[in-house]
């Protein structure tokens, strides 16, 4: 049989008349939130999402991984073809791990046009980006920004594209040598 006495609740921390609910000392309001909580976990998850537009938990497969060195070598995917508004036909690729989306790859027939270059360096940064953020969320990968440069740079094409300047202006910030004065920073040669 629970206790009952007069200390703060472990959920709201006010000083009413507690019970011993599994392993805390909740009060009654607190109790009846708690077992709402735990026999209707569905509804909980829609409230949540209808408040704060996220889900309460990301979707882990339980193997959090410490950085993109750990994805096995071999992985399952999906090819999707699309057409762009210029009917350029692109392919993007979905690496898969337990059925989660964990890198994404994208390429065209016309990659050696010119004109498409610095759309593929800049789509090239997204996916990169976009890898890495599917990583955190499935696998639980960390975040960093030495993550998110390296991915950066890998993605530039050729000097002075988009991917580039964007590494040349963000490492400043890994190194400490942000621009002080708020100009815009430029990188030095």
């Amino acid at each position: 049989m629970s206790e009952t006495n007069r200390e703060c609740c472990a959920l709201c921390g006010q000083q009413k008349k507690l019970q011993t609910t599994g392993n805390r000392r909740l009060c009654a309001t607190c109790r009846a939130i708690s077992g709402y909580v735990k026999n209707h976990p569905e509804e909980i998850k829609r409230v949540w999402c209808e408040l704060y537009d996220e889900p309460i938990l990301p979707r882990t497969n339980g193997h959090p991984i410490k950085d993109e060195g750990e994805l096995p070598d071999v992985l399952d995917g999906k090819r999707y073809r699309t057409v762009d508004r210029e009917n350029n036909k692109w392919y993007l690729s979905i690496s898969e791990v337990e059925g989660s989306p964990v890198e994404v790859f994208a390429s065209t027939a016309f990659d050696r046009d010119n004109e498409l270059q610095s759309r593929i360096s800049n789509l090239t940064t997204i996916t990169r980006l976009i890898s890495l953020i599917l990583r955190h969320i499935f696998l639980g990968e960390r975040l960093t920004l030495e993550k998110c440069l390296k991915q950066i740079k890998r993605s530039s094409r050729q000097r002075d594209d988009l991917p580039d300047m964007l590494y040349g202006v963000l490492s400043r910030y890994a190194t400490g040598k942000e621009n002080k004065d708020g100009n815009e920073a430029h990188r030095e040669r």
